[in-house]
């Protein structure tokens, strides 16, 4: 075997049509679904090192490994067989019947069958009837194999051989299934990765292809030294158990015997652990004859992947490691049916972790399903094409794209914007400014929007006035692509809005009644601080007023006398904290007659009406 430059903590699994990395921030499944395509799901767990401290010592940590592994082993399987055998067809109405009345998917009822039957099955196979058979020996030749004394000794070979034998039979049994066969090409797929990668080559589908596809760190290997280790762990027990003279009854010693080993499970795991990470370090030739039984079971639990297997393999692989590498990298949910509850607070959850506002999961769920907000507490079951709708906006959301640009469009004042990262995003709280611009006008009165951005001011008050008023509105911005959004919102909307490129007045001629603004008012300092949907991804130009925020109010200050008649208005928006120095500004510079806050639903001086 190739030596290795480069060792790495990912280990991982086989699961049904896909593959399962583990590192250790996070591990992440890769299935391909019956439509061809790769889905992946990638949840953070508990690296080793945040443990508890006493978790860390040895043997210890490997009874904790061997319960997590299993756990999460079984979770990926099981998740993977959702995606794997999942199909697009219209449920039947057995299946909507449970959805509807027991509020659980028919999936859920199987997943749970199939785990307890498992159990079942591999307590009986491997502790039930090798001890069982190792019994009947020893009521046969009870002077040769015994649980007491010396002959305890050959009843744990005798129990561990049959044990072994049931082992590799169960192998060569499952290998009569070409689903099964197809589950080892996988497994096959996720050892020459990870081996490929410790060669230090390049993760590529040519390279992988070359790599061993045996693994120092194999749960083959493992579980070979799990039924050699428990030859001496089950023989000390036995001795024990025949120290305490038992009961007596045959089929009660039995039991005891055999709840007892079931009980040492975990102390055989942990030094069968200890045991692994010893091999594992090493390429040496002298440790060979050590690990030559499990590379040989590792023949028959593995086998040559195609090249689809070994994209699964290596898309698993660097999404494991990019969690390593990464903080911020997101988790990922496959798209399988599931109920309504567990979806939202799956995505609340991460949304919480990336400073994301928990109602936009309720948004994304409330438009992909068209129901109201009000009625996700209703449970009820989301269908596969639905959840892969809902994720898909999920996904988005999580790179910190604000959900409005990823809709492509926003409410204000009942009214519907096209948005995209030209322009801001319509807030609520600039609704009050549209409400007293609103009451402001009279009929026949004329009004300047400045900075329009989407023209949502514009707009909205053009719609609203027209109702039982003849005005004329006027919206400049400094943007032509502002510009292009806040034109296809007022054809959308039917407004009568005249729109001019300009930096504040400078295009503008005339005299209006009414004057508004939401201009930039966010410190250049405060800028980077700011969330990052904000910050990456709505437009600096609208945001960025200069060291203190103030710097568009003054502009629109010194010249404002020059485009507003006599008893006009002049209604801005502004930033918590700026109101009164705005009025300062207005006061010294534009001479106003009277100035007055109206505040938001938070009690934030929010708006600045001037008049003149």
């Amino acid at each position: 075997m190739r030596k290795k430059t480069q060792r790495t903590y990912i280990g991982g699994q086989a699961v049904i049509q896909g593959v399962m990395m583990r590192s250790k921030s996070g591990m992440a499944t890769v299935v391909r679904d019956d439509n061809g395509e790769l889905q992946t799901e990638a949840k953070r767990i508990t690296p080793p090192e945040k443990r508890k401290k006493w978790l860390r010592f040895p043997f210890v940590r490997g009874v904790v490994s061997f319960i997590s592994s299993l756990v999460l082993g079984m979770k990926s399987l099981l998740r993977s067989s959702e995606v794997a055998v999942a199909d697009d067809e219209e449920p039947s109405k057995f299946t909507k019947w449970v959805a509807e009345h027991w509020k659980i998917s028919v999936g859920d009822i199987v997943t749970t069958i199939s785990t307890v039957l498992g159990v079942a099955l591999a307590v009986v196979l491997f502790m039930f009837l090798p001890n069982y058979f190792a019994d009947l020996i020893a009521d046969a030749a009870p002077s040769v194999i015994s649980r007491e004394g010396v002959n305890a000794i050959w009843y744990s070979l005798i129990e561990g051989g049959f044990r072994f034998i049931i082992f590799l039979l169960y192998i060569l049994f499952t290998l009569l299934f070409a689903s099964l066969r197809e589950t080892y090409c996988y497994h096959g797929a996720e050892h020459k990765t990870i081996n490929c990668y410790e060669y230090g080559d390049e993760l590529t589908v040519e390279n992988v292809k070359k790599a061993s596809r045996l693994h120092d760190r194999c749960g083959t290997t493992f579980i070979f030294l799990v039924l050699v280790i428990s030859i001496f762990v089950f023989a000390l027990a036995n001795w024990l158990l025949a120290l305490t003279g038992m009961t007596g009854i045959g089929w009660v010693d039995f039991f005891i015997s055999l709840v007892v080993k079931i009980a040492l499970l975990p102390v055989v795991a942990a030094i069968s652990y200890e045991i692994l990470r010893l091999l594992a370090r090493t390429d040496s030739v002298l440790v060979l004859p050590l690990k030559a039984p499990g590379y040989l079971l590792q023949m028959l639990t593995t086998r040559e992947p195609d090249e689809k297997m070994i994209e699964c393999a290596i898309c698993a692989f660097r999404k494991a490691k990019e969690m390593d590498d990464d903080p911020d990298s997101p988790e990922k949910t496959f798209a399988t049916e599931c109920k309504l509850s567990e979806l939202l607070e799956m995505m609340k959850k991460s949304f919480a972790g990336k400073d994301i506002d928990g109602a936009d999961a309720e948004w994304i769920v409330s438009l992909e399903l068209d129901v109201p907000r009000s009625a996700l507490s209703q449970e009820r079951i989301v269908s596969r094409k639905e959840c892969r709708r809902i994720l898909e906006k999920f996904e988005q959301r999580l790179t910190g794209r604000p959900l409005w640009y990823i809709y492509g469009d926003a409410e204000f004042y009942g009214y519907t914007f096209k948005v995209d990262e030209r322009v801001l995003i319509p807030r609520p709280e600039t609704e009050i400014l549209v409400r007293n611009a609103v009451a402001s006008l009279k009929d026949g009165d004329s009004m300047l929007d400045l900075c329009t951005g989407s023209g949502a001011i514009a707009i909205a008050v053009a719609c609203e006035a027209a109702k039982d008023k003849n005005v004329s509105v006027t919206a400049t911005d400094i943007s032509e692509g502002a510009l292009e959004v806040a034109r296809e919102n007022a054809r959308l909307n039917k407004a009568n809005v005249t729109f001019v490129r300009s930096d504040l007045f400078g295009g503008v001629r005339g005299r209006y009644n009414l004057i508004t603004a939401n201009p930039p008012y966010v410190r250049s300092a405060e800028i980077a601080s700011l969330p990052k949907d904000v910050r990456d991804f709505e437009p600096h130009l609208a945001l960025d007023g200069g060291v203190d925020g103030l710097d568009y109010y003054r502009r629109i200050a010194e010249k404002i006398n020059r485009y507003i008649v006599r008893g006009g208005m002049c209604i801005l928006e502004c930033g918590e904290g700026q109101a009164q120095e705005i009025i300062r500004i207005f006061r010294t510079v534009a001479r106003c007659d009277f100035a007055m806050v109206v505040r938001d639903l938070a009690g934030v001086e929010r708006v600045v009406k001037i008049g003149f």
